[in-house]
Protein backbone atom coordinates (compact mmCIF):
# COMPACT_ATOMS: atom_id res chain seq x y z
CA UNK A 1 0.00 0.00 0.00
CA UNK A 2 1.14 3.26 -0.84
CA UNK A 3 1.79 6.10 1.43
CA UNK A 4 -1.48 8.13 0.49
CA UNK A 5 -3.50 5.39 0.77
CA UNK A 6 -2.61 4.40 4.26
CA UNK A 7 -4.89 7.31 5.44
CA UNK A 8 -7.95 6.12 3.01
CA UNK A 9 -7.30 2.47 4.32
CA UNK A 10 -7.41 3.62 7.99
CA UNK A 11 -10.63 5.43 7.40
CA UNK A 12 -12.34 2.55 5.59
CA UNK A 13 -11.72 -0.16 8.43
CA UNK A 14 -12.98 2.60 10.76
CA UNK A 15 -16.27 2.74 8.32
CA UNK A 16 -16.52 -0.62 8.30
CA UNK A 17 -15.81 -1.74 11.49
CA UNK A 18 -16.09 1.23 13.65
CA UNK A 19 -19.61 0.94 15.24
CA UNK A 20 -18.61 -2.14 17.18
CA UNK A 21 -18.59 -1.62 20.83
CA UNK A 22 -15.29 -0.55 21.94
CA UNK A 23 -14.87 -4.14 23.97
CA UNK A 24 -18.21 -4.24 26.64
CA UNK A 25 -17.75 -0.18 26.95
CA UNK A 26 -21.43 2.27 26.18
CA UNK A 27 -19.02 3.66 23.17
CA UNK A 28 -18.55 2.44 19.41
CA UNK A 29 -14.67 1.97 18.74
CA UNK A 30 -14.97 4.90 16.29
CA UNK A 31 -16.75 7.21 19.07
CA UNK A 32 -14.11 6.02 21.82
CA UNK A 33 -10.98 7.28 19.03
CA UNK A 34 -12.71 10.36 18.17
CA UNK A 35 -13.07 10.58 21.86
CA UNK A 36 -9.39 9.92 22.96
CA UNK A 37 -8.04 12.12 19.56
CA UNK A 38 -10.50 15.10 21.06
CA UNK A 39 -8.96 15.00 24.83
CA UNK A 40 -5.55 15.39 22.79
CA UNK A 41 -6.08 17.91 21.25
CA UNK A 42 -7.98 19.88 24.09
CA UNK A 43 -4.79 18.96 26.19
CA UNK A 44 -3.26 20.75 23.07
CA UNK A 45 -0.92 17.69 22.40
CA UNK A 46 1.48 17.64 19.25
CA UNK A 47 -0.04 15.98 16.18
CA UNK A 48 1.81 12.84 16.29
CA UNK A 49 0.39 11.97 19.61
CA UNK A 50 -3.24 13.40 18.60
CA UNK A 51 -2.79 10.45 15.94
CA UNK A 52 -1.32 7.92 18.11
CA UNK A 53 -4.54 8.92 20.41
CA UNK A 54 -7.01 8.45 17.72
CA UNK A 55 -5.39 5.04 16.52
CA UNK A 56 -4.53 3.48 19.75
CA UNK A 57 -7.51 0.86 19.65
CA UNK A 58 -6.52 0.97 15.69
CA UNK A 59 -6.15 -3.42 16.25
CA UNK A 60 -9.71 -3.70 17.39
CA UNK A 61 -10.34 -3.24 13.89
CA UNK A 62 -8.34 -5.30 12.24
CA UNK A 63 -9.00 -8.67 14.09
CA UNK A 64 -12.02 -11.10 13.48
CA UNK A 65 -12.64 -11.91 17.15
CA UNK A 66 -15.87 -11.55 18.64
CA UNK A 67 -16.32 -8.04 20.59
CA UNK A 68 -16.70 -10.19 23.33
CA UNK A 69 -13.41 -12.13 23.54
CA UNK A 70 -12.12 -10.93 26.34
CA UNK A 71 -14.59 -12.10 28.24
CA UNK A 72 -14.22 -15.65 26.23
CA UNK A 73 -10.55 -15.48 27.98
CA UNK A 74 -9.10 -14.10 24.42
CA UNK A 75 -6.24 -10.95 24.57
CA UNK A 76 -6.82 -9.59 20.81
CA UNK A 77 -3.20 -8.16 21.20
CA UNK A 78 -4.30 -5.31 19.03
CA UNK A 79 -1.41 -2.78 20.44
CA UNK A 80 0.96 -5.26 18.68
CA UNK A 81 -1.87 -5.26 15.61
CA UNK A 82 -1.98 -2.06 15.48
CA UNK A 83 1.64 -1.59 15.39
CA UNK A 84 2.64 -3.39 13.09
CA UNK A 85 -0.27 -2.52 10.94
CA UNK A 86 1.27 1.21 11.36
CA UNK A 87 4.83 1.12 11.57
CA UNK A 88 5.26 1.03 7.32
CA UNK A 89 3.78 4.44 7.34
CA UNK A 90 3.80 6.29 10.55
CA UNK A 91 7.08 7.49 12.22
CA UNK A 92 7.60 6.01 16.10
CA UNK A 93 6.49 9.20 17.53
CA UNK A 94 3.26 7.89 16.08
CA UNK A 95 3.68 3.76 16.85
CA UNK A 96 5.05 3.61 19.88
CA UNK A 97 3.14 5.18 22.42
CA UNK A 98 -0.10 3.04 20.02
CA UNK A 99 2.24 0.05 20.91
CA UNK A 100 2.66 0.76 24.43
CA UNK A 101 -0.44 2.07 25.57
CA UNK A 102 -1.57 -1.91 27.30
CA UNK A 103 2.02 -1.80 28.86
CA UNK A 104 1.18 1.66 29.84
CA UNK A 105 -2.20 0.54 31.86
CA UNK A 106 0.09 -1.94 33.24
CA UNK A 107 2.48 0.04 34.64
CA UNK A 108 -0.17 2.45 36.56
CA UNK A 109 -1.51 -0.53 38.22
CA UNK A 110 1.42 -1.48 39.34
CA UNK A 111 2.75 1.99 40.44
CA UNK A 112 -0.76 3.85 41.25
CA UNK A 113 -2.85 1.65 43.58
CA UNK A 114 -5.43 4.21 43.09
CA UNK A 115 -5.47 3.50 39.29
CA UNK A 116 -6.79 0.32 39.17
CA UNK A 117 -9.88 1.01 41.62
CA UNK A 118 -10.50 3.51 38.64
CA UNK A 119 -10.37 1.48 35.71
CA UNK A 120 -13.88 -0.06 34.02
CA UNK A 121 -15.15 -3.53 34.65
CA UNK A 122 -14.12 -4.34 30.85
CA UNK A 123 -10.03 -2.57 31.44
CA UNK A 124 -10.35 -4.94 34.27
CA UNK A 125 -10.84 -7.50 32.72
CA UNK A 126 -8.62 -6.98 29.75
CA UNK A 127 -5.77 -6.37 32.41
CA UNK A 128 -6.16 -10.03 33.55
CA UNK A 129 -5.79 -11.06 29.84
CA UNK A 130 -2.50 -8.79 29.33
CA UNK A 131 -0.33 -9.78 32.11
CA UNK A 132 -1.98 -8.10 35.24
CA UNK A 133 0.31 -5.13 36.73
CA UNK A 134 3.63 -4.80 35.61
CA UNK A 135 6.65 -6.30 38.11
CA UNK A 136 9.26 -3.75 39.57
CA UNK A 137 11.99 -5.51 36.65
CA UNK A 138 9.14 -4.38 33.90
CA UNK A 139 8.44 -0.89 35.94
CA UNK A 140 11.99 -0.16 35.71
CA UNK A 141 12.08 -1.65 31.90
CA UNK A 142 9.06 0.64 30.96
CA UNK A 143 10.68 3.43 32.48
CA UNK A 144 13.71 3.73 30.17
CA UNK A 145 11.45 3.68 27.02
CA UNK A 146 12.16 6.79 24.71
CA UNK A 147 8.43 6.85 24.16
CA UNK A 148 7.11 5.82 27.81
CA UNK A 149 6.08 8.89 28.68
CA UNK A 150 3.93 9.88 25.53
CA UNK A 151 2.14 6.16 25.86
CA UNK A 152 1.36 7.44 29.61
CA UNK A 153 -0.72 10.13 28.06
CA UNK A 154 -2.39 7.61 25.31
CA UNK A 155 -2.86 5.83 28.19
CA UNK A 156 -4.94 8.65 30.00
CA UNK A 157 -7.05 10.22 26.91
CA UNK A 158 -7.57 6.32 26.42
CA UNK A 159 -9.08 5.70 29.87
CA UNK A 160 -11.21 8.99 29.53
CA UNK A 161 -12.29 8.30 25.93
CA UNK A 162 -15.66 6.17 27.00
CA UNK A 163 -18.49 8.71 27.46
CA UNK A 164 -21.74 7.68 25.80
CA UNK A 165 -23.10 10.78 23.65
CA UNK A 166 -20.17 12.79 24.02
CA UNK A 167 -20.08 15.51 20.65
CA UNK A 168 -16.21 14.92 19.09
CA UNK A 169 -15.44 16.28 15.95
CA UNK A 170 -15.53 13.44 12.76
CA UNK A 171 -13.12 11.60 11.63
CA UNK A 172 -12.40 13.44 8.68
CA UNK A 173 -11.10 16.36 10.80
CA UNK A 174 -8.34 14.51 11.34
CA UNK A 175 -7.60 13.54 7.85
CA UNK A 176 -5.04 16.54 7.87
CA UNK A 177 -3.04 15.74 10.77
CA UNK A 178 -2.46 12.09 9.44
CA UNK A 179 -1.26 12.97 6.12
CA UNK A 180 1.21 15.39 8.00
CA UNK A 181 2.19 12.69 10.28
CA UNK A 182 2.77 10.11 8.05
CA UNK A 183 6.53 8.85 7.60
CA UNK A 184 8.14 10.31 4.36
CA UNK A 185 8.72 7.82 1.74
CA UNK A 186 11.75 6.45 1.18
CA UNK A 187 12.99 7.77 -2.21
CA UNK A 188 16.16 6.36 -4.91
CA UNK A 189 19.36 6.76 -2.72
CA UNK A 190 21.81 9.20 -4.88
CA UNK A 191 24.13 6.86 -7.02
CA UNK A 192 28.25 7.35 -5.50
CA UNK A 193 29.06 8.72 -9.03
Amino acid sequence: MSQPDIVDHIFAEFTQHGERLYMGEEVSQLKHALQAALLAEEAGAPDYLVVAALLHDYGHLLHDLDEDCAEQGVDDHHDELAAEALAAYFPADVVEPIRLHVASKRYLCAVDPGYLDDLSPASRLSLALQGGPLTDAEVAAFDALPHAADALQVRHWDDRAKTPGLETLTLEHYRPTLVACRRSPVGPRPSAD
